[in-house]
């Protein structure tokens, strides 16, 4: 039932917090399968099984058909989407997908798209990186060194994430740099959902240092070998730790 007996406002308690929940869970249930495409989902029922207001309700809605995994349709209700409507990009629906069954495949699709973007925006970051790009990537790497060992994985995330939004932003290619989002999720989901080593690979830390020498030198051709290194071995380790 709704709260506060209000069909049509949210009622004490039902801000972001009661949105965030019905989305997450709606959105892990859509993506795992648990709603086929063609599946009706009833707003009262999705009101009366979270205890929701019908403008929470409706606002969650909104989001999911942004997404392009529900539609609504009068006096049919909201209704799943098939797989290829989705919108494969957005960050939510990235991590929703990561979360679910189909983990290895999810992240061998996101791995090769950036197998084929990343080094092409690293000798691109080499001819346009400013000095601050420059030094934001160095500080990056180096953070990476730092943490990569001892356990450390949090902090190695972060500089981690760090590193690749510099390379796509510094490439100068608006497209690229929108791919930044796509992949913190990706990196965030390998290390929550542990397919990562414990301590990343030695090698793989060592050439996001020496991708940002090359960026800082100047070197393109460098800067996109090392880069296109780099995605080979993510390729490498997901065969080990997610066939």
């Amino acid at each position: 039932m709704t709260t506060e007996g209000s069909p049509g406002e949210a009622g004490p308690g039902q801000g972001h917090g009661l949105h965030a929940h019905v989305l997450d869970t709606l959105g892990l249930a859509i993506t795992a399968g648990e709603y086929l495409p063609g599946s009706v989902l009833r707003t009262d029922e999705i009101a009366e099984r979270f205890d929701a207001s019908r403008t929470v309700v409706r606002e969650v809605v909104r989001v999911l058909e942004s997404m392009h995994l529900v539609e609504s349709r009068r006096r049919v209700g909201v209704t799943v989407r098939p797989t290829d409507e989705w919108n494969v990009y957005d960050p939510r629906v990235i991590r929703w997908r990561l979360a679910g069954p189909d983990r290895p495949r999810q992240l061998r699709s996101l791995t090769v798209l950036r197998s084929a973007i990343e080094p092409v925006a690293a000798g691109l970051a080499a001819t346009l990186a400013t000095p601050e790009q420059c030094a934001e990537l160095t500080e990056a790497a180096l953070g990476m060194v730092r943490t990569s060992r001892g356990h450390q994985l949090e902090g190695y995330l972060r500089h981690d994430i760090a590193f690749h939004r510099v390379v796509l932003n510094a490439s100068g290619n608006e497209m690229f740099a929108r791919l930044g989002d796509v992949v913190a999720e990706v990196l965030t989901g390998r290390t929550e959902h542990e397919v990562m080593f414990h301590d990343p690979d030695p090698a793989a830390v060592t050439l996001h240092v020496q991708v940002a020498e090359a960026v800082r030198e100047g070197d393109a051709a460098r800067a996109e070998a090392l880069t296109r290194r780099i995605a080979a071995g993510a390729l490498e380790e997901l065969d080990v730790l997610a066939p």
